[in-house]
């Protein structure tokens, strides 16, 4: 008899727990089901903290692309404010005789087919011959790809600007080189993704469906991120 009263108890304890822990796994582990974002480039401890669980946690200052002004097809010219609350994708080009470029612009078609629509995506597309793609050749360019200002625009502008953009600001390669008289290009033919703050989440090469694959994953997960942030206020 006193067997069966420790069976019961035990039973009803379990079913009392059982809730508590499902609600536990919700509530705790179902946070990090859609897990943010790294960030990429150089980063630095600040001096202001947050708070986790009763917690202080100093926050973090992460690489933030610096403003620019660049020109686009329409001759219209762009800074950060031109692209507010958007999630970028960018790359690199030169409209020259450029198989890389090519693939990217086939790359970019692709993903305006799912993202044409969504208002948050926009595309982005920087010259790194300045000197050749003014924007009355990247008017006709984009007219060719049916690339249009405001979904997609390709830039041009000055040509310590675009270098440093490159290089110091998006932390990829791109250089110009002379050989037998003949200018040539030398670039990471890559995408990035940035987030509305103007923060690099994630670089992907345009030649390996593996990573393109990831980058259409990584898009989602960064509109969730950013559909959460503004839900908490951030």
């Amino acid at each position: 008899m006193k067997g069966t009263s420790i069976k019961k108890i035990l039973i009803l304890v379990t079913i009392l727990a059982v809730p508590g822990f499902l609600y536990y796994l919700l509530t705790e582990k179902g946070k990090n089901r859609y897990k943010p974002l790294p960030y990429f480039g150089p980063k630095a401890v600040a001096s202001t903290f947050h708070s986790v669980r009763g917690k202080q946690i100093p926050d973090t200052v992460y690489h933030e692309i610096a403003d620019f002004k660049l020109i686009n097809q329409n001759s219209d010219t762009l800074n950060w404010k031109s692209f507010e609350n958007k999630i970028l994708i960018l790359n690199l080009f030169y409209s020259n005789d450029n198989p890389g470029t090519k693939l990217a612009n086939k790359v970019i078609k692709d993903f305006e087919k799912q993202y044409g629509k969504n208002t948050v995506i926009r595309f982005v597309s920087v010259s790194i011959d300045p000197k050749r793609d003014r924007p009355e050749v990247l008017s006709k360019y984009a007219a060719q790809l049916n690339a249009k200002a405001g979904k997609w625009d390709l830039l041009t502008g000055d040509s310590t600007q675009v270098y440093n953009l490159a290089n110091k600001q998006l932390l990829v390669d791109a250089l110009q080189k002379t050989d037998n008289g003949k200018t040539g290009f030398i670039y990471n033919n890559l995408f990035l993704l940035i987030d509305p703050q103007h923060h690099i989440r994630g670089y992907y090469e345009a030649a390996n469906q593996e990573a393109l694959a990831k980058l259409d994953d990584e898009i989602k997960v960064l509109i969730v991120e950013e559909l959460r942030n503004n839900k908490d206020g951030r």
